[in-house]
């Protein structure tokens, strides 16, 4: 597929040298990527968990679904947003709420409503529909003290079915932590070609560099064709976030819809993307943070395959050892929608890029409900948070015992995080 986003060698190296000097992979810092790479991975890496159940939600109409939190930079305030999502429709969400904690994590406010996250009535092709931003991710970005939440738009009918084919556009918004509210959601503008008319951020770990510019990994598909991943480098100024550039695409040809959901990080100076497929997962890496080899599918370190499909997953790092959080097949689960519960943690071997099955713990056990969609966040140098909930699809998942809790799994480590600043 021939490219339209071709880079001068001097943009290349620009950010290949930005990339060098330091990215934030946490909300709080900007690591040094120098550092890391020097980094020797120990045995010696340990942690416990601690899970907790700050809200619940589940009256037979609606459940919780997409909590993930953002600490905001230089305070010890966490904002988790969450979206409802009504039980009788397939992603049907009508609101996204706000939970805040002054003490990281400790304590929390009861969920309220945000008006600024809500849905709003757009006209698309003459007809007015609603429109929502969903599939949300907050994280703090500590050159300009903001955090930045980035999702994508669900198009709807009049009466509240998801308009196919989808149009879609990535959201953002910014949290406005005088009024303690977020600012109304807006739109990323893409170029102005066919293939970004399904383009969005929704469920993917971005990076921020050290210059306050981003790297996005996005999923987009051109018309009559699935769906590619790409990461595509970003400008934001506290308030705007613009499109500056795109590196290659990233396609595959089988019988599914294509790549979805990328998340990024970087350790011991490579860059590493997860991405969601309909049969599997994926992993590959780039040198530059844009331009990446093709994919592989995730295996276990023994070979055999990871067995998560059509679920995302998301990495969790720390200064000596690189891991990923995923749903998989084979763990007594076959009762639960796409085996998405329970969610795992395991370490990542970042050279073969394979997970080391002997690593492999349970982060939140399973009750018949899907735990697929969650987020990550480092919230301080000894404490990492997976957070997730119980989604209460299809009906009768709770005869095993779900009940729509929102879990927060902190994930204490027994050294410290070296690449976490606050």
């Amino acid at each position: 597929m021939k490219e339209n986003n071709q880079k001068s060698d001097s943009r290349r190296d620009f950010l290949k040298d930005s990339l060098i000097a330091g990215v934030s992979l946490c909300t709080l810092g900007l690591p040094s990527l120098q550092a890391s790479g020097k980094s020797e991975r120990k045995n010696d890496l340990d942690y416990r968990l601690d899970l907790q159940v700050p809200t619940r939600l589940f009256d037979g109409d609606q459940c919780w679904v997409h909590p993930r939190a953002g600490l905001i930079p230089f305070s010890s305030e966490v904002v988790m947003t969450l979206s409802t999502l009504d039980l009788e429709g397939s992603d049907v969400f009508k609101g996204m709420y706000q939970m805040k904690s002054s003490d990281r994590g400790i304590t929390w406010t009861q969920p309220e409503k945000s008006e600024a996250l809500a849905p709003r009535i757009e006209t698309i092709n003459g007809e007015e529909r609603p429109v929502a931003a969903s599939d949300f991710w907050p994280k703090g970005h500590r050159k300009t003290g903001a955090l930045l939440g980035t999702g994508h738009t669900i198009v709807y009918t009049p009466d509240w079915k998801v308009t196919h084919p989808r149009p879609r556009h990535t959201a953002y918004a910014v949290f406005n932590s005088e009024k303690g509210a977020w600012n109304t959601w807006k739109k990323l503008e893409m170029p102005d070609e066919k293939r970004f008319g399904n383009a969005g951020a929704g469920c993917v770990q971005r990076l921020d560099l050290s210059d306050g510019t981003v790297l996005l990994p996005i999923y987009f598909s051109p018309p009559g064709e699935n769906a590619r991943v790409a990461v595509c480098h970003c400008d934001f100024d506290g308030e705007k976030l613009s499109f500056i550039e795109m590196g290659n695409t990233l396609s595959v040809e089988d019988d599914s819809r294509g790549l979805h959901e990328p998340s990024l990080t970087f350790f011991e100076g490579k860059y590493l993307l997860t991405i969601r497929n309909d049969l599997q997962g994926y992993v590959t890496y780039s040198e530059d943070g844009l331009n990446y080899a093709p994919i592989r599918p995730w295996k276990f370190d023994d070979g055999s395959d990871l067995g998560n499909y059509n679920t995302q997953q998301h990495w969790v790092r720390h200064s000596k050892g690189l891991y990923l959080v995923y749903t998989r097949r084979g763990a007594d689960n076959d009762h639960v929608f796409r085996h998405r519960a329970p969610l795992f943690m395991a370490k990542v071997d970042p050279e073969k890029m394979v997970v080391l099955r002997d690593t492999e713990r349970i982060l939140v056990p399973e009750r018949g409900a899907r735990l697929g969609n969650f987020g990550v966040t480092e919230v301080s140098e000894s404490e990492t948070w997976v957070t997730v909930s119980e989604w209460m699809q299809p009906k009768g998942v709770e005869k095993y015992g779900s009940d729509g809790s929102v879990y927060l799994a902190k994930i204490h480590w027994n050294e410290p995080n070296e690449l976490f600043e606050g």
